[in-house]
């Protein structure tokens, strides 16, 4: 499960970082252990799911883990990890 409130400082620590990369996945991971963080583009997310967070240089999405598969959620009760979609600035 993530609240809104982690949600909101994941959100804020992932906008610190001068890039989403490796370093920051890395911080990210020693902050929450428990969840699971990746980075990708916004534009490989599916068009019908709607980002749980949105800030103006990356989207978080909610990622489930239920019946031993990874999927995308909007159900923060069933997240168990963060999918962090930077947003292309072109």
């Amino acid at each position: 499960m993530i609240v809104a409130e982690t949600l909101e400082k994941i959100a804020n620590a992932a906008a610190s970082f001068g890039d989403l990369n490796d370093g920051a996945l890395a911080s990210l991971k020693q902050t929450w252990p428990d969840l699971r963080f990746t980075v990708c583009s916004d534009d490989d997310m599916p068009a019908r799911m709607s980002p749980a967070l949105r800030r103006e240089r990356f989207s978080l999405y909610l990622v489930s883990g239920s019946e031993h598969c990874l999927s995308l959620t909007d159900d923060p009760l069933q997240a168990i990890g963060v999918v962090l979609a930077e947003v292309d600035e072109a």
